[in-house]
């Protein structure tokens, strides 16, 4: 089969399952071909194939990083859960809202057929990149004992996870730079290349993990800050990996030194694209620190409890995730190269397929919730709290499917503010004063903060809807 063409079609000797394996070598190796013709199925399987790939090795390190934390105590899972927080709403908002400008400018720019162009925006991601990097992480480190505070932590939490929260939040270019150069790889169709990335970082991560937490051989025994050293080094080596690779160049285009230069028109539109999709995750993941506020209120084991769930939800939304980007990737392309109706048609293919995923998951969380978060802890209280949330969150996987691939449809399109509007709606002025009335008002402590983020999922999967099927997106200009 060739390689340069994704949607050539299988040579007719082979079984089925000959031809399947064919295509899933074809996936993980990586193709160069144009996306905006031929079969739409198989487009969505090369491109997400290696985004899911990407994404389940992601929710390996999460797994990982938090059995070798939890056997440290609650206190170092409590600190880890609300680090994460933190970094969701300082780092990974801008990180993520500033990528999902650049897929969709570099998809839109390789669906015209201007590499060139393609390179050029993605040099300046980065620049924007790095400049917010250091914006955010070097008073981060400085602070990290009062933003601990901030987040409801104990005075015997601070003194345990500062130290770890001031290395992961200084270290945040590393997040920056893999997310923004992953974002170019995705938009050019080079899914494969960033699957490879992250499969190193969070490999090298997994390796070091138990070396530097419990001090295995010559590695020193740094407790709670090892595991913030290993995912700091394994994303630095990341993205060296990466910078090569862009350099390098592939069939598609290269970032070469000439490219390498502010374009102040091409950054004035990025950075406008960026802002709705900035303030559309910022939306979306304060209001998950709303949430950890709110259960806090009811104790650090209601926050392990909450962690230790959202690490097994992850496993499936990652991958959800890489079937989404896939989505986006093709609507950009295909918007690009004048096919709005094919973009269209990958939206609902896509979410069909990542509906049968998140089910078919979802259940599974439903019926071994005790035995899965019992691999972590055997503390009863925490057990409780962390079994109520999975099931809780799993019952809403159906809405959460569709939610996802429609609004990377939109970030995709470069309409970055339709799903921000929808965030707004659902998550800020539905979900958190739900939570907190069932909180609190209705005595279901942190239980009610569960069953909030099921209601608000479901809400912004039909929203997302409706208003997707109007179809002002086809028409949007980056």
């Amino acid at each position: 089969m060739p390689r340069s063409s994704p949607h050539s079609k299988p040579h007719p000797s082979r079984g089925l399952v000959g031809r399947l394996w064919a295509e899933l070598r074809l996936a993980v190796a990586g193709t160069h071909g144009d996306f905006t013709s031929g079969s739409i199925g198989r487009a969505i399987f090369l491109l997400a194939v290696p985004m899911i790939l990407e994404m389940l090795m992601e929710s390996l390190f999460g797994i990982c990083d938090i059995f070798f934390v939890s056997r440290l105590g609650p206190e170092e899972v409590a600190s880890v859960g609300l680090t994460d927080s933190l970094l969701t709403l300082f780092v990974f908002s801008t990180a993520v809202g500033l990528s999902m400008a650049t897929t969709a400018m570099v998809a839109r720019r390789i669906g015209e057929k201007k590499p060139e162009e393609a390179a050029i925006a993605a040099v300046q991601a980065i620049v924007i990149g790095t400049v917010l990097a250091l914006m955010v992480g070097i008073p981060g480190a400085l602070n990290a004992e009062r933003l601990l505070a901030m987040m409801g932590g104990s005075p015997e939490l601070i003194a345990t996870g500062s130290t770890y929260t001031a290395v992961m939040v200084g270290g945040s270019i590393t997040i920056y730079m893999l997310f923004l150069i992953n974002a170019v790889f995705r938009g050019a169709g080079d899914a494969a290349i960033a699957m490879r990335v992250l499969w190193l970082a969070n490999g090298i991560n997994l390796i070091l993990d138990p070396c530097l937490i419990f001090g295995l051989g010559p590695f020193p025994e740094l407790g709670l800050t090892g595991a913030a050293v290993a995912t700091t080094i394994g994303r630095g080596i990341g993205v060296l990996l990466q910078l090569w690779a862009l350099f390098r160049g592939s069939r598609r285009f290269a970032v070469t030194f000439d490219k390498l230069k502010i374009v102040p028109s091409v950054m004035s539109r990025l950075i406008r694209v960026s802002l709705g999709g900035i303030v559309q995750f910022a939306i979306a993941t304060s209001s998950w620190v709303g949430l950890v506020r709110i259960i806090a209120i009811f104790g650090d084991a209601a926050v392990a409890g909450y962690t230790l769930a959202l690490k097994l939800i992850i496993v499936a939304i990652l991958p959800s995730w890489g079937m989404s980007n896939a989505a986006a990737s093709l609507v950009g392309q295909n918007l690009g190269a004048g096919e709005p109706d094919r973009a269209e048609a990958s939206v609902w293919r896509a979410g069909i397929y990542n509906t049968v995923f998140l089910v078919g998951t979802g259940l599974c969380f439903i019926l071994f919730a005790r035995q899965l978060i019992g691999i972590f802890t055997d503390d009863p209280v925490v057990l409780g709290y962390g079994i109520d949330c999975l099931r809780f969150v799993s019952y809403g996987y159906a809405f959460y499917a569709w939610g996802m691939v429609l609004s990377q449809a939109f970030n995709g399109a470069g309409d970055t503010w339709t799903p921000t509007r929808i965030n707004l709606f659902c998550y800020w002025l539905f979900q958190i004063p739900l939570a907190y009335l069932l909180a609190t008002h209705f005595g279901m402590e942190a239980r009610g903060a569960f069953v909030a983020i099921t209601a608000a999922e479901g809400l912004l999967g039909v929203v997302s809807f409706l208003v997707f099927r109007r179809g002002r997106w086809k028409t949007r200009e980056i």
